[in-house]
């Protein structure tokens, strides 16, 4: 399977498994999506977003990486609330 298609995959089992409009979860150049219950975002820049890279992305979803361990390091940025995706990971 491709990076590109991996990471589409593994946007599309976050949104399954944290439905919802609160958080946009980016992953460059690759998917958007959005997810996690709460206020919807329609227009305009996203009150919560979360933007990380493929391999960040994929390791954190497979569980090799620890969201927090992520987070702190800059590898992931979570701005706004409900940016913590770790109850929805691994998936």
């Amino acid at each position: 399977m491709s990076l590109k298609q991996e990471v589409r995959d593994t946007l599309a089992r976050l949104q399954a498994k944290a439905p919802g409009h609160s958080v946009e979860v980016r992953v460059p150049p690759y998917g958007a999506v959005q997810a996690v219950e709460g206020g919807r975002h329609t227009r305009g820049t996203p009150r919560a977003v979360v933007e990380t890279d493929p391999e960040t992305w994929l390791a954190v979803a497979r569980g090799e990486v620890a969201w927090a361990d992520a987070v702190a390091d800059g590898r992931i940025r979570a701005s706004g609330e409900r940016t913590d995706l770790s109850p929805y990971l691994p998936l």
